[in-house]
C-alpha cells in the first residue's frame, strides 16, 4: 500500500522549497522503498531552485545526496533485502549500457531522465503523488528531501551498517564528485601543483583528493575565509581569495610555468571561471571543469591557439569520472581506515521543515556540507 510521507517540492523555477505531505508508492520489479536517515544539501539541487537548471516535472522533489534504511523490497529484488543500510548514487548504472561496459558507469544511459524524475525507463511514470494525487518528479529519480522515496536498484548501494548514515550519504554525490575530481579526472600526481577553484561543498574534497594524491602544492582559491580555514585542514598547503594570487603562487614554485591541475569547483558556474583556471595552468596542464552554472550559458573567453601550442586540455567531469557501484564503497573504505575526512565536513545539522534556512546558509557561505536528518 501506498505510504504517507513528508517532503520538500518546488512547484516552479525560480522558487522556495515547500514543505508538504506527499504519498509515495510500493516499489515496483526492481525497486526499493527506503526510509531516509540523511540527506546532504547539495548545490545542484540549489541550481532548481534558482532555475539555472530546468526540470520536466512540477511538482518536483528535490535531494539527491541521501542515505537511509530498506523498508520495502520490490518484486524480483534479489540483492536487497529490508533492514538493509543505503546509499543513493544521483547517476543510475544498469550494468549493460556501452557506458557501463566501458568502465563509465557515470555516463550510463539510464540517466536520460536524471530532470525529469521519472522511472529511469518510462518518463511518464512515476512514484511520488502529492496528497490530491498529481505526479510528483524526483530529483534524479531519487528525491532525498522526503522521509520515505521509491528509487530503482541501479540507483542504491548497500553498505556497512556500522558506519553514520548521515555521514555516508555524503559519499552519494559531494564527495566521490570531487575526490574524483583530483583522482580520476584530473589524474593529479605526487609532486604535481594543482589550484582548486571554490572549496564548498564539492571542492572541499578535492582538496582532500589532491592531498591524497601526493600533490606537492594544493592551492584553495575562495573568497570565504571560513571555507579557506577548512581547506587548510583538510590537506591544502596554501589558500588565497582570488585565482589571480594562486596562480601567480603557482608560477612561483613552477619556474613560472603555472599549475599542472586547475579543478573548477565553484558554485556557479561561468565562462570565465574556465579561462581563469586555463590561464593558471602551464604546458601540457590540464582544467577539470565540475562546477554547474545556467545551463543556458555559452562561451569559454580563451584563446584557442594556446590549446595546441602549449597543449593545455580543458575537459568535464560528471561524478569526478567515477562508477558509484564500487567507488563509493572505496570511498567508505577509506573513511573507515581514516583516509579521508567525512564528519569533519557536515558543518550543520538540520530539520526539513528547516530546509530553506539551510540553503540560506549555504549562500551566505556558513556551510560545507549541511545536512537535513530525519527522525528516527
Amino acid at each position: 500500500m501506498p505510504v504517507n510521507t513528508r517532503g520538500a517540492i518546488m512547484r516552479s523555477a525560480p522558487g522556495k522549497w515547500e514543505v508538504t505531505d506527499l504519498v509515495v508508492d510500493d516499489p515496483q520489479a526492481g525497486e526499493l522503498q527506503v526510509k531516509l536517515a540523511a540527506s546532504g544539501l547539495c548545490h545542484s539541487d540549489d541550481h532548481i531552485a534558482t532555475g539555472d537548471m530546468q526540470v520536466g516535472k512540477y511538482p518536483f522533489l528535490g535531494g539527491h545526496e541521501g542515505a537511509g534504511v530498506v523498508t520495502k523490497v520490490g518484486p524480483g529484488v534479489k540483492d536487497f533485502e529490508e533492514g538493509d543500510h543505503v546509499v543513493f548514487s544521483f547517476l543510475p548504472g544498469c550494468g549493460r549500457c556501452r557506458y557501463c561496459a566501458n568502465g563509465q558507469q557515470y555516463i550510463c544511459d539510464s540517466g536520460a531522465n536524471l530532470l525529469i524524475g521519472s522511472r529511469w525507463d518510462d518518463a511518464s511514470s512515476f512514484r511520488v503523488t502529492t496528497s490530491d494525487g498529481e505526479d510528483v518528479g524526483q530529483m534524479c529519480g531519487l528525491g532525498t528531501f522526503a522521509e520515505i522515496t521509491t528509487v530503482d536498484i541501479r540507483s542504491t548501494v548497500k553498505i556497512d551498517k556500522s558506519i553514520p548514515l548521515d555521514v555516508a550519504c555524503l559519499v552519494g554525490c559531494g564527495v566521490g564528485t570531487s575526490w574524483g575530481t583530483a583522482v580520476q579526472a584530473g589524474e593529479v600526481r605526487a609532486g604535481d601543483t594543482v589550484i582548486v577553484m571554490g572549496v564548498g561543498g564539492i571542492g572541499i574534497n578535492a582538496v582532500q583528493g589532491a592531498a591524497h594524491a601526493g600533490a606537492s602544492h594544493v592551492i584553495a582559491v575562495d573568497p570565504v575565509p571560513f571555507k579557506l580555514e577548512k581547506a587548510r585542514e583538510l590537506g591544502a598547503t596554501e589558500t588565497f581569495a582570488s585565482i589571480e594570487e594562486a596562480a601567480d603562487f603557482a608560477r612561483s614554485v613552477t619556474n613560472g610555468q603555472g599549475a599542472d591541475k586547475a579543478l573548477v569547483t565553484v558554485g556557479v558556474l561561468k565562462g570565465e571561471h574556465i579561462a581563469q583556471a586555463f590561464e593558471a595552468i602551464g604546458k601540457g596542464g590540464r582544467v577539470v571543469v565540475t562546477g554547474l552554472g545556467d545551463l543556458t550559458d555559452v562561451g569559454i573567453p580563451i584563446n584557442p591557439s594556446m590549446l595546441a601550442l602549449f597543449t593545455k586540455e580543458i575537459r568535464g567531469a560528471l561524478f569526478g569520472d567515477q562508477n558509484p557501484s564500487s567507488d563509493m564503497q572505496k570511498m567508505l573504505r577509506l573513511y573507515q581506515e581514516g583516509n579521508i575526512k567525512l564528519d569533519e565536513l557536515i558543518t550543520k545539522r538540520y530539520k526539513l521543515d528547516d530546509i530553506n534556512q539551510g540553503y540560506e546558509d549555504l549562500h551566505e557561505g556558513k556551510n560545507i556540507r549541511g545536512v537535513i536528518v530525519y527522525d528516527s
